[in-house]
């Protein structure tokens, strides 16, 4: 999933570990004896040494166990649509790395990266940083070398520990407390919502874009000291003909357009976009026709992302309970006139239970599969935790995604509905069969 990277002129490279972005993210891998150590205490230090204080830009950090990547996009678009100059981390990626860091709507390019990398490790001196670690940095540090309007960061895991946490966001943005990382987060979504809470900050705006949010959620707001704003209190939306209303504190009202993003959960994260906008409109104003061109512009591949052809591929990286739910309620209101077949592989920290049930009747056959992710369930493992949950005949298995991909389509007919879910993973070995095709 690396970039195809290409090296950087001499004069650039000079003094460099590496030349290629393969080789900077193949290495980072292996700097930091742990996959995952969260913390801030190392990767504070190092930006200490590498970064201004204050940031020169309003910060949103998003947050949540889904729905992060569709409120960034909003964001991004809405105020592109009103002229700024928008930065974003997200993660992961689906094809390329780069894609990770955006800025006024363009990925950075390898060269960027590998500079910005190369600074890090300067910076960096003996400290051992994570992947994701090391990669935060470097987005921060290219974010502030261009001094965008306004910057968006997605919380990679949880909150309170995240490397994105780093930073005192002006705003920040829990869109949704579910089961997911587990091992890490916790148990209940209590203790879920406590680490996912910890991304708010004394005196500052605290969204939380889920009516039902554990009690937690607020309660950690309060207890920070931050301004809790959460929908179905201070913020809502209701329904009108041909779109929706946005409803902000003292009566504000906007009529705006159904957004581009498919679902109706989609509107609890527009609306927590607009919020989070709402708050920083005294340092960037975004008019109400913006936010209408940005619900309208907003595209994030791999969330019900729809490719027509025979068959018709629904691709989405749904991975956990919550996630699958809402897909559920995608399929309901999508016109498949054939079969829908699935194609499912997860990563071995998911619930793969959690995933298939809500699909099952929608679901005519099932392909369990292995993906080439090194933390991939192995196929074997898979079936055997569906086994029960899945109807007979049972699901074919395959120990590689690709061929799984391949039998799946040589099963359909004209009319027929591929569903490609499980992880970023899964999605992107699909992805990578329509080069063509936008993400």
């Amino acid at each position: 999933m690396h970039s195809n990277a290409s090296s950087l002129p001499h004069s650039a490279s000079v003094g460099y570990r590496f030349t290629t972005l393969a080789d900077w993210l193949d290495w980072q891998v292996t700097l930091h004896p742990k996959r995952m150590d969260l913390g801030l205490e190392r990767v504070a230090a190092v930006w200490e040494r590498l970064g201004p204080k204050p940031l020169p830009f309003p910060v949103v950090t998003v947050g949540g166990t889904n729905g992060k990547g569709s409120c960034v996009a909003m964001i991004e678009a809405m105020t592109q649509a009103a002229g700024y100059r928008c930065g974003c981390y997200t993660s992961p990626h689906l094809l390329r790395y780069n894609e990770r860091v955006r800025i006024a709507g363009e990925s950075v390019s390898d060269e960027a990266l590998c500079e910005a990398f190369a600074r890090v490790d300067r910076a960096r001196g003996d400290t051992t940083l994570t992947y994701f670690e090391f990669g935060t940095l470097a987005a921060l540090d290219l974010l502030v070398r261009d001094g965008p309007d306004l910057a968006v960061l997605e919380v990679g895991l949880g909150g309170r520990l995240d490397a994105v946490n780093l930073l005192d966001a002006d705003v920040s943005v829990v869109t949704s407390i579910g089961r997911d990382h587990t091992a890490w987060l916790g148990e209940t979504l209590d203790e879920i919502a406590f680490e996912k809470a910890g991304i708010f900050r004394p005196g500052r705006p605290a969204i939380m874009g889920q009516r039902d949010a554990p009690s937690r959620l607020r309660e950690e707001s309060v207890r920070l000291g931050a301004m809790p704003l959460q929908l179905g209190r201070e913020f809502d939306h209701e329904t009108a003909d041909a779109g929706w209303i946005w409803k902000g504190a003292g009566g504000e009202r906007l009529s705006l357009p159904l957004p581009t993003l498919r679902g109706a959960f989609q509107l609890d994260n527009a609306a927590a976009a607009i919020a989070a906008l709402a708050c920083l409109r005294e340092r960037l104003p975004v008019p109400v026709n913006a936010l209408r061109a940005g619900l309208q512009r907003a595209r994030l591949a791999g969330r019900f992302q729809v490719i027509p052809g025979t068959p018709t591929w629904i691709l989405d990286v749904a991975h956990n309970g919550a996630a699958a739910q809402a897909l559920a309620t995608n399929l309901r209101a999508f016109a498949c006139p054939g079969k829908l077949r699935a194609v499912l592989a997860v990563l071995s920290d998911k619930e793969p239970e959690a995933i298939a049930k809500p699909l099952l009747p929608f679901v005519a056959q099932w392909f369990l599969a292995q993906s080439d992710d090194p933390r991939a369930m192995s196929v074997d493992r898979l079936a055997a935790r569906l086994d029960e949950v899945l109807p007979e005949p049972a699901a074919e298995r395959f120990v590689h995604l690709a061929t799984a991909l391949e039998a799946a389509c040589a099963a359909s007919a004209p009319g027929d509905c591929l569903l490609v879910i499980g992880s970023f993973t899964t999605v992107c070995q699909a992805l990578e069969r329509f080069p063509a095709h936008p993400v």
